[in-house]
């Protein structure tokens, strides 16, 4: 199974990428596991400066900007 991270202090930005990472999952109809990390000390294990940040499995696929819902599904297909 899949790992998506979403990493941000909670900001509207942040908020967005969360919401089209449940989106596109649901879209797809795939189990993945979906984490949220608003902690910025847990966030600075990631050496991130910019946030909102999306990683798959560990993977840093998006920083800075909202994921589109269709770029997140496919980067899960």
């Amino acid at each position: 199974m899949k790992t998506i991270k979403v990493l941000g202090p909670g900001c509207s930005k942040c908020k967005a990428t969360f919401t089209n990472v449940e989106e596109a999952v649901k879209q797809l109809g795939i189990e993945v596991k979906i984490i949220k990390i608003e902690d910025i000390e847990e966030m600075m294990t990631y050496n991130v400066l910019t946030t909102p940040v999306l990683l798959v499995d560990e993977v840093i696929k998006v920083k800075g900007r909202v994921a589109t819902i269709s770029e997140i599904k496919e980067m899960l297909s």
